[in-house]
């Protein structure tokens, strides 16, 4: 049962639907080692003032990595969606980053 991008949300339900099945909290999680040379290149673009596109390149696809694993955890449990979805971010004292997003997955039903 393919899980459509509509059917993934922060909110508690989906307007319209009903939760027919509960399978719980699914989870989906990547890490990112620390690059020493990308983080010396950034911070000498930052002191002259370009943005952080780098950065923001890595926390994006490590944010996609996950959800695309969690999306593939929900679906292998007979979910069609997932509610309450949430993101937690962390660094490693070794400078990796690791995400993780979590979520309820369930069986919708289009609501009579």
């Amino acid at each position: 049962m393919a899980i459509s991008h509509e059917a993934v949300v922060t909110f508690d339900r989906i307007e319209g639907y009903r939760i027919v099945k509960s399978f719980g909290y699914a989870y989906g999680q990547a890490n990112r080692p620390h690059n020493a040379l990308r983080s010396t290149l950034r911070s000498i673009g930052e002191f002259m003032g370009f943005a952080a596109i780098d950065y923001l390149t890595d926390a994006e696809r490590a944010r996609g990595e996950c959800l695309v694993a969690l999306i593939e955890k929900a679906e292998g449990l007979g979910a069609n969606g997932i509610v309450g979805l949430h993101f937690q971010a962390s660094e490693a004292p070794d400078g990796s980053t690791r995400v993780l997003a979590f979520g309820e997955a369930v069986v919708l039903d289009p609501a009579p």
